[in-house]
This record gives structure tokens, C-alpha cells and sequence, in this order.
């Protein structure tokens, strides 16, 4: 009783806790039925509730320490904790740690309830049918994230999200499931989606004529959509002929569906477009120039005019020369053709051309006055390639003999195009090296 004596003043519940704890720590056994203390544990700001006040004491206080024992479930219920409580097995549903809002401490199972906050993962991990209940045969066909309909507060109702479906419209709007056609909807395939929106069956969003069925008329009959107006033309009940499903006005004329007659009885300026008072004069009939897809641009028949290009292309009647147009002579046809003013089409005919260069030219490039005159810039040399090109002659390719070296002068190589020899001396009477014609080539990529 020696021990009592030196705790006299200590409370008599304390001095049970400490002899408790002296026992574990010398060592003794002690029983593992659960420990029948006296001692209040609410004094430690953490009563006991449920299974823990069965507990030993021990079991907690591993070591006979108080201090510090920790409070969280996680901690003393782990694998690999100090304190060896009932751990989360290894088939337990992906969770966070706090135990304490699936489990009470009553009984550690059945869990009272589940907290979804506490999940990790999809709702699929677990409502797959096996650990909770999941997707029923019959239900609709759709992806695993139960969140887009379900609420974890209840199952049902649901709220449907379009956004999760995988299949299409008409396997639950038929009629049955879901709400499908109305008796008076019109013919259309079951694609309900290219008309109908998912926030709302009606409005319908728009109609995709692709998916209709039938002629356009048996919709467009100015009951069930709108059709012809009192004053439009006659033709045939062939809608799509003229107008298209993407707008029904500015519509695309056909005249294969209007009566036979010249253009001009409706081409008069009258019913419709007839020839503008600055139209060139000719009697032919409008399907000379123009076509049925449209009126212009018009593909001009030059067959059915007199007379020369000038006679019309003169800048008032049809273009004309622009202001510096190239000064010449010729008729517009020796550049132009009756198909397109442009590209030009002029070939050089004259002896004198050295013949297309290997780059596109432009006139002005040789005829530097903008007429047909051409201003050579080396006229002696005219009309060998010298004439434009003795500025970019260099004589040092150009060895004429050895012994001493000499070389030739653009003067006697004015004809780039033509051949040349190296000779051994002054004398001109052995060649050296026999280099053939032509070294330069006007169409040459490069300049050889």
C-alpha cells in the first residue's frame, strides 16, 4: 500500500488509472475482457460511446501512454497503425477516410448509412449491380455516369440528361417509353434529333429536309408550310427545281419545268429581265448569249458580229484600250481572243526573236517605250543576244587561246547561243578544247 501512501492527494479514480498503467508498464498480465473502470473518460474531452466503452483500456493506450492518443478513426483503425482496431478491408468501397460518416460506434457493420461525399470514384465503381444496385435490364441505353440523372440523396426520381444517351431518339421516343410522332406529324424518317432538341421536343429547332419523305409539296401546299404565292409563275409542283431547303427564297430558276417559248416572251422587261438600253445591238435570241442557269455573266458569241474588235471594244460600247495599253497597230484579236480578254495570247513571229526566255517577261522588259519599237540597250550587237545582254558579258569563262591566255570579247560571242573553242596559242590553228554550240540557252533554267 506503499504506492497509496505516495498518491494520498491524488483523486481515488486517477490513482486507478495510474496503477493501470504502472501494471502494463512492470510488465503484469491483465485480463482481455473489457476493463472495468470507474474512471470518467468524458473528463478527457472524449467519452466513450457505443463498442469503445468496452474497450480495454490497453487497447488504446498501447504502452500504458495517455497522452497524445490520437482521436481520428483513421488512426487507430488502419493497417498499419500502432493501435491494432478493425482496419478497412481490401474489398471496401473507394472511400476518404472519415469512417465516421458511414459507420457509428455501435456496431462498426452493418454501415447505418452512405455518404456520398465520402465516395471516390464514379457511381459505377459501385452501383454495377454486384455491390449496389445498378442499371436494371430494361434500362435506357446510356453511359455509366449514373450523376448526369441519378442524385445520391434518392434514386428515383431521376433527372434525365440527353448527354449521357448512346443510342438514338427513336429507341425511347416511340410512343411507348417516351413520347414519339403526333398522328399529325409530318412524313419524316425516326431521326428525331436533325429536327427536335433535347431541352425541348417543341419548338421544333428546325426541319431537315433530308429526313423528310415525299415531294416538297405534299408539306409546301400553303397549309401545312408555305407554298406558291398567287403571283408566282407557272410551272410545274416540283419545288426543289427552283428553290432549296436551306432558304426558300433567293430561289435558283430551272426552265425545264416552264412552257415551251422564246426567252423573250418573258425575258421583255416586263415579266422578267429584258435587254438594258446600253445592250449591244443584235437580234439574236437571248439563249445566244445568255444561259438558263443565269443571266450573267453571258458567254458572248462573237460569231454573230461584224466587223472588227475596234468596231465595239473602243472603252464605250465593251472595254477598250486602257490608258497605257501597249502602242500598236494590230487588232485586238492578234492579242486578245474571243473566249477571254485575258490571258494574252501574242506570239513573236519575226526572224529576229531570239525565242521565249527561260523567265516570264514582260513587254516592257525588251520594248521599253511601250510600243512595238525595241529599245535595245547595246543596238551594235542587234539583233544577237549581245544587244540586251553585252552589259553581262564576263570574259574570264571565256578563255580564247593559252600561251599567253586570251580571251574572247562580246563582240565575237555576241551570239550567246552559239559554239566556241579554246586554241593552244595566238596562232588559231589547233584547237585545244572543242566546246559546241549552243553554250547558252534563251529557255535554260540556268544560264548554260
Amino acid at each position: 500500500m506503499k504506492i497509496f501512501t505516495c498518491l494520498g492527494e491524488i483523486m481515488r479514480r486517477t490513482c486507478r488509472y495510474a496503477i493501470f498503467g504502472w501494471l502494463v508498464a512492470g510488465g503484469l498480465a491483465y485480463a482481455q475482457t473489457p476493463f472495468n473502470s470507474q474512471f470518467d473518460h468524458f473528463s478527457t474531452g472524449w467519452p466513450l460511446e457505443g463498442s469503445h466503452r468496452n474497450a480495454d483500456c490497453s487497447a488504446c493506450h498501447v504502452g500504458g501512454i495517455f497522452a497524445g492518443t490520437p482521436r481520428e478513426c483513421t488512426v487507430c483503425h488502419s493497417q498499419a497503425g500502432l493501435v491494432k482496431a478493425t482496419p478497412k478491408t481490401t474489398n471496401h468501397i473507394l472511400t476518404t477516410d472519415q469512417c465516421q460518416d458511414c459507420h457509428n460506434e455501435l456496431n462498426w457493420s452493418p454501415v447505418w448509412r452512405v455518404d456520398h461525399f465520402q465516395t471516390i470514384g464514379s457511381c459505377s465503381n459501385c452501383h454495377n449491380g454486384s455491390i449496389a444496385t445498378g442499371k436494371t435490364p430494361d434500362h435506357i441505353a446510356s453511359g455509366n455516369n449514373c450523376e448526369d440523372c441519378h442524385n445520391s440523396t434518392s434514386w428515383v426520381p431521376a433527372r434525365f440528361d440527353h448527354a449521357s444517351f448512346t443510342g438514338n431518339c427513336f429507341s425511347c421516343h416511340n410512343g411507348s417509353i417516351a413520347q414519339g410522332k403526333g398522328p399529325g406529324h409530318i412524313n419524316s424518317s425516326n431521326v428525331c434529333e436533325d429536327c427536335h432538341r433535347t431541352s425541348a421536343w417543341e419548338p421544333v429547332l428546325r426541319v431537315d429536309h433530308t429526313q423528310v419523305n415525299g415531294a416538297c409539296s405534299t408539306c409546301h401546299n400553303g397549309n401545312i408550310a408555305e407554298g406558291k404565292s398567287p403571283d408566282h409563275i407557272t410551272s410545274s409542283d416540283n419545288c426543289d427545281d427552283c428553290h432549296t431547303t436551306n432558304a426558300w427564297v433567293p430561289a435558283v430558276f430551272d426552265h425545264a419545268n416552264v412552257a415551251p417559248g422564246s426567252c423573250s416572251s418573258c425575258h421583255n422587261g416586263s415579266i422578267a429581265t429584258g435587254k438594258h438600253p446600253q445592250h449591244i445591238v443584235t437580234t439574236a435570241e437571248c439563249d445566244t448569249c445568255h444561259t438558263t442557269i443565269a443571266w450573267l455573266p453571258a458567254s458572248f458569241d462573237h460569231a454573230n458580229i461584224t466587223g472588227s474588235c475596234a468596231s465595239c471594244h473602243n472603252g464605250s460600247m465593251a472595254t477598250g484600250t486602257p490608258s497605257g495599253h501597249f502602242v500598236t497597230s494590230q487588232d485586238c484579236n492578234a492579242c486578245h481572243s474571243t473566249n477571254a480578254w485575258q490571258p494574252l495570247l501574242f506570239r513573236h513571229m519575226s526572224a529576229a526573236y531570239p525565242g521565249d526566255h527561260r523567265q516570264q517577261l514582260a513587254c516592257t522588259d525588251c520594248h521599253g517605250g511601250n510600243s512595238d519599237v525595241v529599245t535595245w540597250p547595246a543596238p551594235a550587237y542587234q539583233p544577237d543576244c549581245a544587244a540586251c545582254h553585252a552589259g553581262d558579258f564576263r570574259p574570264g569563262p571565256h578563255k580564247k587561246y593559252e600561251n599567253p591566255d586570251a580571251f574572247y570579247t562580246v563582240s565575237e560571242l555576241r551570239d550567246c547561243s552559239g559554239a566556241c573553242h579554246v586554241y593552244t596559242s595566238s596562232a588559231l590553228t589547233t584547237i585545244k578544247e572543242n566546246r559546241p554550240g549552243p553554250q547558252h540557252r534563251v529557255n535554260s533554267n540556268g544560264f548554260d
